[in-house]
C-alpha cells in the first residue's frame, strides 16, 4: 500500500468515526446536566422529535419535562457547540494555510479580538438584550468589529509591499492588542454595572444563550463557508507551496488570500457574536488533524470541521459537570486546554508547516 492509499484509508475511517462519535456525543450532550435523563430516553426523545413521533417517544412519566429540557434548552446549545467548533476549527485551517503559519487562528490574527470590539461597544450602548432586535444588533456589530479587523490586518500587512506570513501575523498581533485596549476602556469608561457584567460573561465564551432562533443565522454561514472551501482545496493546496510556484501555476494568491481571509473574518463575527470568546480552538484542532492525515486539504479540511465539532460538544459537556453547582465558561475551559498545546506547538523544535 503506497502512501496516497495510506492516507485516504486514514482519511475515511476517521471520518466514519467522527461520526459515529458526533452522533454518540450528542445523545450524551442532552443527557448530562442539572436534570439527568438517562441516554436511551434522550434518543428516544430526541428520535421522536427529529421524525415528527415516528420513531421513538419518552418512556418515563416525566417525559413531556424531559422533552422540554431537551428539545428547548439542551439540543440547541448541543447544535451551537457543533456549529462553533466546526466553524472555528474551519476558520483556523484556512487562517493557518493562508498565513501558512501553524500559529494562526481568527483570535491570533485579531479578527476575533474586533468581533469582541464590536460587541463590547453593542452590549455597552443598550443592544445586549434577548429580543431579536436586540440580537440583530449584537451579530452586525460584532460581524463589523470582525471584518474590520480583518480589513486593517491586510491593510498594515501591505505596507512596504506584498502580502506575506510574518506581515499578517505581525499586524494581527499589534491589531489584537490594540482592539482589546479599546474594549477595556469601553468597559472602563461605562457607568452599567449590569452591561460590565454581561461583557464579562460574554468574554468568558458560553453556549448557554442558544435558542432556535438564534441557530438558522449560524447554520446558514458556517454550511456555505465549510461548503465554499471544500471547493478551494486545490487553490489551498498550492498555498503551501509559497508564492514563487504559485506564480509558476498561474494563480494569484495574494487575491486568494483576501478572499479567505474576508470569508474567515464573516464566519468568526458571527460565532463570536452568538457564542463569546471562546478560544484555542482553531489553533489546536487543525494541527492535530494535520500531524495524522497530513495537509491535504482534501482530507484535512473535512476532518478538521468534524474533529472541531467532537471536541467543542465535549467541552460544552465538560463545562457543565466539572463544578457540581455552577457552570464553567467554556471559552476558559477550552483555554485550558488549548494553552499549553500552544506553548507545545510553539517550543516544538523540527516542525515544518504544511508536512
Amino acid at each position: 500500500m503506497n502512501r496516497i492509499q495510506k492516507q485516504r484509508q486514514i482519511y475515511y475511517i476517521s471520518l466514519l468515526l467522527f461520526t459515529v462519535l458526533i452522533i454518540l456525543s450528542v445523545g450524551m450532550g442532552v443527557a448530562v446536566g442539572q436534570v439527568s435523563i438517562p441516554l436511551t430516553e434522550s434518543f428516544q426523545i430526541l428520535t421522536g422529535k427529529l421524525t415528527g413521533g415516528a420513531m421513538g417517544e419518552g418512556t418515563a412519566l416525566s417525559s413531556v419535562a424531559f422533552e422540554n429540557i431537551i428539545w428547548q434548552i439542551r439540543f440547541p446549545r448541543v447544535l451551537l457547540a457543533l456549529l462553533t467548533g466546526m466553524g472555528l476549527s474551519l476558520a483556523g485551517a484556512v487562517m493557518q494555510t493562508t498565513v501558512q503559519n501553524p500559529l494562526a487562528d481568527p483570535y491570533i490574527l485579531g479578527i476575533s479580538s474586533g468581533a469582541s470590539l464590536g460587541a463590547t461597544f453593542a452590549i455597552m450602548i443598550g443592544f445586549g438584550g434577548t429580543s431579536i432586535l436586540a440580537q440583530l444588533g449584537l451579530s452586525f456589530w460584532a460581524f463589523l468589529g470582525a471584518v474590520t479587523a480583518a480589513f486593517l490586518v491586510l491593510l498594515l500587512s501591505n505596507v512596504g509591499g506584498q502580502v506575506n506570513s510574518i506581515k499578517l501575523v505581525l499586524a494581527g498581533m499589534v491589531l489584537n492588542a490594540l482592539f482589546t485596549a479599546f474594549s477595556n476602556f469601553i468597559i472602563y469608561l461605562a457607568n452599567d454595572a449590569e452591561g460590565i457584567r454581561s461583557v464579562t460573561f460574554w468574554m468568558m465564551g458560553s453556549l448557554a444563550g442558544a435558542s432556535w432562533t438564534t441557530l438558522p443565522l449560524v447554520a446558514i454561514v458556517v454550511l456555505a463557508a465549510f461548503l465554499f472551501f471544500l471547493t478551494q482545496q486545490r487553490i489551498l493546496n498550492i498555498m503551501l507551496l509559497g508564492d514563487e510556484a504559485a506564480i509558476t501555476l498561474g494563480v494569484n494568491l495574494n487575491f486568494y488570500r483576501k478572499v479567505y481571509l474576508v470569508i474567515a473574518s464573516i464566519l468568526t463575527g458571527i460565532i463570536v457574536a452568538n457564542t463569546g470568546m471562546i478560544g484555542f480552538v482553531g489553533l489546536i484542532i487543525p494541527h492535530i488533524i494535520r500531524g495524522i492525515v497530513g495537509s491535504n486539504h482534501r482530507y484535512f479540511l473535512p476532518l478538521s470541521v468534524f474533529s472541531g465539532a467532537l471536541f467543542m460538544v465535549w467541552s460544552d459537556i465538560f463545562s457543565r459537570i466539572i463544578l457540581p453547582t455552577v457552570e464553567l465558561p467554556i471559552g476558559i475551559l477550552t483555554s485550558l486546554i488549548g494553552a499549553p498545546l500552544f506553548i507545545y506547538i510553539f517550543v516544538k523544535k523540527g516542525y515544518e508547516f504544511g508536512g
